[in-house]
């Protein structure tokens, strides 16, 4: 066993800390200048630069000291044979370094970050988008006070893939997760995974590395519930404190029912039984503690709330506000908890502005997927609850219906004020590399599909230049909208105006172009030959990259998910 293997976690922060100390020591002293963008260069077997803005201790570049526990190596020895080890040394300097130039930032020179994402809410559900149903003040308050997307996109049109477009930044079918997680014996069946590999980049973890204070509340479902019981907690994917319900592990409220009562059996956390109508209510009461609790540091914060998510479970007297409804009760159930939510966030949104945070915190709120599209709305008389604004397609669907979602992003003082953006396309993987660069933190950029969008967050509106590309529906088993229009093709890539989907075996070609609306009612692809082609290679090419099941074909995809995180280094 080498050296580095032998280190912990605790000891590394110990050895990392106790040099911050000096070095501050040192800089009040006037010992330590800043030296902004200067490389900073390590020989032997630690032989990279590393960039750092403000004031970087020069004392690191021969300091043995710092890293006490790299036994076994000379700093002047040669690389050593194993590239494992190799990995591995680097993620340690990597963290260190991450960690040192986080510390010579003062708290107030870097954002705060709050994450809203909410499960099965539709395009056209928010007042601010459209809806006359419903006024949605809080949320449409927030559009006031920033930006509002109009072509953001989520990496799915179902929860699971969703979820981890965002965590990762990368599209999720490459880490062998496409559709909602479910028991072993199913996701075995579809070649998925049980639960998101813990060794990928994600992206609290880079917040956490970077000294930020880091919490999910919320639905998880990444891993965990069901049968599976030997999933990852959100703490190994970066979070300091969680909380999530039956679709994850760790502390959880639980509301009634099948999916809760099999939670229950697996244990592993504390847990709470609650009725679904309170749930809101809880996860915003942490979120609040966690912000009070963090005020003078930076935070990195998810909210991802699932009351909207069917079946509906309102409270009795908000049903009574929306009886105008009645003729659609699942409609008028809808309503009901769409106001609660949007009154426990205006809770969120005000304690943030009266702790004096709005100007160091940015706010950001989106949809993980189309609305619900089960058969028995339809079968029963009704169209189900949730809006697309006449957009193609549900839940469960890659037309624009089930892939589309709203985002709103508000910083004060940085994001304009009530401006909509209707032309640049932003993905859920994006959210990754843009976060990072909004707070001045390294993002592995070499490792993302997303591509830092930042600059439309403060407001411009950039083109962008890489292609997005997706997959679901892969086989007959998956579920579909209840109705036969909806259901599209298994494959699609958004390349500029245009638009193309297919089949896995290049059947169902059908090719829109957005410049003259987004109906995807109009197929091109007979008339548009030379560009359906080209869109067409280039998502099969897409397609052929990704992996297809458990095993080898994982681990010799040419675009397998890199190999390192913290915890794996000390494997």
């Amino acid at each position: 066993m080498n050296g580095w293997s032998r280190v912990s976690r605790a000891s590394l922060l110990s050895g990392v800390q106790s040099r911050f100390s000096s070095l501050q020591q040192a800089a009040a002293k006037g010992h330590c200048p800043p030296i902004a963008g200067k490389p900073l260069q390590f020989s032997g077997i630690l032989k990279f630069e590393a960039r750092a803005a403000g004031c970087l201790p020069q004392v690191l570049h021969q300091d043995r000291d710092v890293f006490p526990y790299a036994t076994g190596y000379d700093a002047e020895s040669e690389w050593p044979a194993d590239e494992s080890v190799l990995r591995s040394s680097t993620m340690i300097l990597r963290v260190a370094l991450t960690l040192l130039a986080a510390a010579t930032l003062g708290a107030a020179d870097r954002a705060n970050i709050v994450f809203i994402f909410i499960d099965d809410m539709g395009y056209g559900d928010l007042s601010c988008y459209g809806n006359t149903d419903i006024r949605t003040e809080n949320i449409d308050r927030l559009a006031d006070e920033g930006v509002r997307f109009e072509q953001f996109y989520v990496a799915s049109p179902i929860c699971s893939p969703s979820r981890v477009g965002i965590t990762t930044g990368r599209f999720p079918a490459r880490h062998m997760i496409h559709s909602f997680l479910n028991s072993r014996k199913r996701n075995k069946e579809r070649g998925m995974r049980d639960f998101l590999d813990p060794a990928v980049p994600a992206v609290a973890r880079s917040f956490q590395d970077a000294g930020y204070a880091t919490a999910h509340f919320g639905k998880w479902h990444m891993g965990g519930g069901r049968d599976v019981d030997d999933a990852p907690l959100p703490q190994a994917y970066g979070f300091d404190e969680s909380l999530v319900s039956f679709e994850g592990l760790g502390d959880r409220i639980l509301p009634p029912g099948g999916l809760s009562e099999q939670s229950k059996r697996l244990g592993r956390g504390t847990i709470r039984e609650v009725p679904k109508h309170e749930m809101t209510e809880i996860y915003v009461d942490r979120a609040i503690d966690f912000i009070q609790r963090n005020r003078e540091k930076p935070f990195y914060l998810h909210v991802w709330l699932n009351d909207v998510h069917d079946r509906f479970f309102p409270k009795p007297e908000l049903l009574e506000k929306f009886a105008r409804f009645a003729s659609n009760p699942y409609r008028q159930q809808y309503f009901a908890v769409m106001d609660e939510m949007d009154r426990q966030l205006g809770r969120l949104f005000t304690e943030v502005d009266a702790l004096g945070l709005a100007e160091k915190t940015i706010l950001v709120l989106a949809s993980d997927n189309g609305p619900t599209a089960w058969r028995r709305y339809y079968d029963e008389g009704f169209d189900p609850p949730g809006k697309t604004n006449g957009l193609r397609g549900r839940k469960w669907s890659l037309y624009e219906g089930g892939i589309r979602q709203p985002l709103i992003v508000r910083w004060k003082g940085v994001t304009p004020v009530g401006v909509t953006n209707a032309t640049t396309v932003v993905s859920g993987v994006d959210l990754f590399p843009t976060f990072c660069s909004l707070a001045g933190i390294e993002s592995p950029s070499g490792d993302l599909d997303g591509v830092d969008m930042s600059a439309a967050f403060r407001g411009e509106q950039p083109v962008r230049r890489r292609a997005l590309f997706w997959e679901y529906g892969r086989d007959p088993s998956y579920l579909r909208p209840g109705l036969e229009s909806d259901r599209s093709p298994a494959l699609a890539v958004r390349e500029g105006k245009w638009k193309l989907l297919m089949n896995p075996d290049g059947t169902g070609v059908e090719l829109y172009d957005f410049s003259s609306g987004f109906a995807e009612t109009s197929n091109l692809a007979a008339t548009k030959p030379d560009i359906a082609s080209r869109l067409k290679d280039a998502l099969s090419e897409w397609w052929r990259s990704v992996p297809k099941a458990m095993g080898s074909d994982y681990e010799t995809n040419p675009r397998r998910a890199p190999r390192y995180c913290l915890e794996r280094a000390f494997i």
